[in-house]
């Protein structure tokens, strides 16, 4: 009775896993698909988002596999050497930066960015402020004045002779005064560091006006059109192989460690507060709907990618091997031979 029993659940086995393999495959498997993408977008339509995953979890999913997760140290010379694949594509020789953006969307952002009129006129004063370029100034001022008076002004260009006497009388002068060259310079460089202030204010005054809205969508707009027929290759002249892998590897580093920043955990706590606030009392359909996540949709991926893939696995074994292991436990349990026993 046993021996029977036993060789009756072998044969259930084969029979159920032959009857879950023909199910797994053409005409069957689409239809199994479709009834369980419409289950499925059902159950969506009245489950709510916090139901299915609450938003201390999707945190914790965050801080696990996007903050805490050890990247290898391939990942790097992997996007290095993919990035200058995508350089030496043939592509980048065919495709004009007008073919990316039209001008019609350059001249949308431009429009936008002269919006930011406030943070411009910020920028302008915090540079005027520098002491790098309040130097630079001072600089170009001192050079200025210096040449004006020995070499460019209107008493040298006009009377033949004046300019190198003057140059004469300055040599002679120095040898007569030591120093005087420096007391000079001293004293324009005195007068400079009280004028600055002042020539600041007017270079700001002046950026002001110059830098207007129509000056600057005039002037980045041109720049555009000079540049919307060149093709991407062009554009990338003078970034080789090595100066590109360098900077992935910066922007690597600079991941691993923005990643684990409080500003960043700032930011994704925003988000995800944000997402549950509008979407986590509403059902889960709501939130594919806003996100363009159809019916359609998901069929339509399903059937490009999810058919040839189960056909795969069930051309290579592993379809029916993962049958085997889910369905044998069952039937050489002893529940299932004592029913067969008893049926018998």
């Amino acid at each position: 009775m046993t021996e029977t029993t036993s060789t009756l659940a072998d044969q259930l086995l084969e029979a159920h896993v032959r009857h879950e393999l023909n199910a797994l495959k053409g005409a069957k498997l689409k239809k199994f698909l479709h009834q369980e993408v419409d289950e499925l977008l059902e159950y969506a339509n009245s489950v709510t988002l916090e139901r299915v995953v609450s938003a201390e979890q999707i945190m914790g999913l965050i801080r696990r596999v996007v903050v805490s997760m050890e990247l290898d140290a391939g990942i790097p010379e992997l996007a290095a050497d993919l990035a200058t694949e995508v350089l030496k594509a043939p592509v980048q020789s065919q495709t004009r930066l007008g073919d990316i953006l039209s001008r019609e969307q350059a001249s949308a952002f431009v429009e936008e960015a002269l919006e930011l009129r406030h943070q411009r006129e910020r920028v302008i004063s915090e540079i005027m402020a520098h002491p790098v370029y309040q130097e630079l100034v001072s600089n170009v001022v001192y050079h200025g004045l210096v040449n004006y008076l020995y070499e460019d002004n209107l008493i040298t260009r006009s009377v033949p002779g004046v300019g190198s006497m003057m140059k004469f009388g300055k040599k002679m002068a120095n040898k007569a005064v030591p120093g005087l060259d420096e007391t000079f310079e001293r004293r324009i460089k005195a007068w400079l560091s009280d004028s600055l202030p002042s020539l600041i204010a007017r270079s700001e005054q002046f950026l002001h006006k110059a830098l207007s809205d129509d000056e600057l969508r005039d002037t980045v707009m041109a720049a555009w059109v000079s540049l919307e027929d060149r093709t991407l290759e062009d554009l990338q002249d003078g970034l080789g192989d090595v100066q590109l892998q360098e900077f992935v590897v910066l922007g690597y580093d600079f991941w691993l460690h923005f990643r684990q920043t409080p500003y960043f955990e700032g930011c994704v706590q925003a988000v995800v507060e944000g997402l549950y606030a509008r979407y986590g009392n509403q059902p889960v359909m709501n939130l594919l709907a806003d996100i363009g996540v159809t019916r359609e949709v998901i069929v339509t991926e399903l059937e490009a990618v999810g058919l040839p893939l189960v056909d795969l696995l069930r051309q290579e074994g592993y379809l029916e091997a993962l049958l085997r292991r889910r369905l044998e436990p069952f039937y050489r349990s002893a529940a299932t031979k004592k029913l067969l026993a008893a049926a018998g």
